[in-house]
């Protein structure tokens, strides 16, 4: 029987333009998978299958491809590059085992390098960087290696030789521990992390290659080393080398007693991708323990939430096995393709979940869709159209709003292009945006409370229910909670789950005064009843919102707005301009001190300002400025409490909401 292979899920992420999706197709060509290089510029590479990724030569969704080298066999995933689809890349890397990071030679680190190589070190993934375009004008050596020393890691090793960088002669060799100059840098090197190591250095005896070897293999595969390796996806030179660093320094899955069929299984949902043409949406699963086979009924969870939902596999499978057989099962360390489970969406997971989920972070950006043409049949199509867009990315939360519009959550203009492109091309529907605006969150101020009873006949409202909610102010950072006072047995537990679901829901959707979604409370069921000829689940849910919008007006809230915590690395001669835009959006510079040739200014600012920042910076600091920010908690906005759907001219123009009159 033959020997399973060694499975390594590696991922390939850069800065939009580097060249990733060329150097998988690079890497598929090399090894034989495909028999022609794919080209992004006329839309024939392996992983961008959708009509946008193609059209605009960009990734937007994670994809999979697989090759073998000898008895190993590489999950390559494919993630995007530009900065709005950040979510998308956060998601990959919980289903990683090692990264490749790849730069261009002519435009170097890039403010969005450095964010992935952050995350990357954050996360402690083994990561390999990969210098490519070394044969286009204007390819950096010896510079761009100090540049990532400087701004990446400062444990980088490089691993290649360049001959002739910037021409269509430019090659590569590999370094080796025979030459006695690069054995005593990488010595060096490998021993701030090694004391007895840094014992060989200094006093002797000095360490031999093959000991420099097993602690550059061990190290990376700990991501306290990062090899970097030059070469060209398109031309060919430098592939060979990475190809063997993946297999040799990426780290093995540690052995899995867990593969018996017995064991529960236990995954992580990516990806997902629906057809078009025939509605079929197909998942992509990481598994970590246990076996999936065909036909099974399997149970994922939604991570943040309770939610559960069942189904039975149809269809199975597995990356890289060379065959669409279902019979074969899916194993840890192997990624599937699942058909048949309609439920299922990013982020779930099988089994329990994993001990440190990952939080991804929020868009901080709202739109409303509305159909260009109007008619109640295509704002249901638009509707559809978009739910189901948001199983690829739950984070967009499409919901109605007042006159059947959509709302959506971006991360980035760019983002929102591409989804009009997708409804257009995919669903035959043109859509209008509205102009996006920062989304703000609602606090509850103090505990408020609201009951509507139901005596001999329906409640006041119409439904044949009681509901009295609490809502109190919970930490900072909580998110919502549902609680009872009420007996469990008090209610069916049909009934019971109506309003637990609708709380959340309804939470979620902006049941604040000011129409934002409310969080960082707890929501306390203390009263109910119901009849047991006339109620049903929908008198209940319909009396939820109701009554849960009363219990937030009457706790008052408090609106804030996101802000993102910065880091800005600018020359010294432009640093007054810097400081003077900083100060006139309102940005808090907490720090500032040399770093170098530069100086480096850290601070926060609303989320609202950070892009017009960014986009002035070239022009302030002659294009040499890096800015790099991240999430921050957010902070309060004086907004005036809402009476006529206006608010106070003088708070921030993203901040406000109109009233939410669905729960008024």
């Amino acid at each position: 029987m033959p020997t399973a292979p060694r499975i390594l899920n590696i991922g390939i992420l850069a800065h939009v333009d580097a060249g990733k999706t060329s150097l998988t197709e690079r890497l598929l060509f090399d090894t034989g998978t495909i028999r022609r290089l794919g080209s992004v510029d006329d839309g024939s590479t392996q992983t961008d299958t959708g009509a946008i990724e193609r059209q605009r030569g960009i990734t937007v969704h994670s994809a999979v491809a697989a090759f073998r080298v000898g008895d190993t066999q590489i999950n390559l995933i494919d993630t995007p590059g530009h900065s709005d689809f950040i979510a998308e890349v956060e998601r990959a890397l919980g289903v990683l085992d090692a990264a490749v990071l790849v730069l261009s030679a002519v435009e170097g680190v890039q403010a969005q390098t450095r964010v992935l190589m952050r995350t990357l070190r954050e996360t402690r993934l083994p990561t390999l960087v990969f210098v490519n375009k070394i044969d286009r004008a204007g390819a950096r050596t010896d510079a761009l290696v100090a540049d990532i020393r400087r701004r990446l890691t400062p444990h980088a090793a490089l691993m290649t030789h360049v001959r002739d960088a910037g021409t269509r002669a430019a090659a590569t060799s590999p370094r080796t521990f025979d030459d006695p100059q690069f054995r005593l840098a990488m010595a060096e090197l490998l021993a701030e992390h090694d004391d007895t190591l840094l014992a060989r250095v200094v006093d002797g005896p000095e360490p031999t290659p093959a000991e420099l070897s097993k602690a550059l293999a061990d190290q990376t595969a700990k991501a306290l080393v990062h090899p970097v390796y030059f070469g060209s996806a398109i031309g060919g030179q430098g592939v060979d080398a990475l190809i063997e660093a993946i297999v040799a320094m990426a780290p093995e899955p540690a052995p899995n007693p867990a593969r018996d069929p017995a064991t529960p299984p236990r995954g992580t949902v990516f990806a997902v991708e629906r057809d078009p043409s025939t509605g079929r949406k197909t998942a992509y699963l990481r598994l970590f323990e246990g076996e999936v086979t065909n036909r099974q009924y399997l149970t994922f969870a939604s991570p943040g939430t309770n939610a559960t939902h069942t189904g039975r596999l149809t269809t199975l499978e597995v990356v890289g096995a060379g065959t669409d057989d279902s019979r074969t099962p899916l194993t840890p360390g192997n990624i599937g393709k699942l058909r048949g489970l309609p439920g299922v969406r990013v982020g779930d997971h099988l089994g329990r979940p994993p001990a440190r989920a990952p939080r991804f972070a929020a868009p901080t950006l709202q739109s409303v869709v509305r159909p260009r043409e109007p008619g109640t049949a295509l704002a249901a199509r638009l509707h559809r159209a978009l739910t189901d867009l948001a199983e690829q990315d739950p984070l967009i939360r499409a919901r109605t709003e007042p006159g059947g519009a959509v709302s959506v959550l971006l991360y980035g203009e760019v983002q929102k292009e591409v989804i009009a492109a997708t409804l257009a091309d995919a669903y035959g529907i043109e859509a209008v945006f509205e102009p996006s605006r920062t989304v703000c969150t609602e606090r509850p101020n103090r505990t408020g409370e609201a009951v509507v009873e139901m005596d001999r006949g329906p409640a006041p409202t119409g439904h044949w229910a009681t509901v009295g909610l609490r809502v109190t102010p919970a930490p900072y950072g909580s998110g919502t909670a549902f609680r009872y006072e009420t007996e469990l047995g008090a209610l069916p537990r049909a009934f019971h789950q109506a309003v637990e679901e609708t709380v959340h829901e309804t939470l979620r959707a902006g049941a604040g005064p000011h129409g934002w979604a409310v969080t960082d409370c707890t929501v306390t069921l203390v009263r109910s009843g119901f009849n047991s000829i006339f109620s049903t689940a929908g008198d209940f849910r319909a009396l939820t919102r109701i009554v849960l919008g009363h219990a937030v007006r009457d706790a008052g809230t408090t609106v804030h707005e996101p802000y993102r915590s910065f880091e800005l690395e600018v020359p010294p001669d432009s640093i007054a301009a810097v400081a003077t835009l900083l100060s006139s959006m309102g940005a808090l510079i907490e720090e500032s001190s040399a770093a170098g040739e530069a100086w480096l200014l850290r601070g926060t600012v609303a989320a609202r300002l950070a892009a017009a920042i960014e986009q002035r910076l070239p022009g302030l600091t002659h294009g040499e400025g890096v800015w790099w920010s991240r999430p921050a908690d957010d902070r309060p906005v004086s907004v005036r409490e809402p009476v006529d759907g206006t608010t106070d001219d003088t708070a921030p123009e993203s901040a406000p909401g109109k009233p939410n009159d669905r729960l008024a």
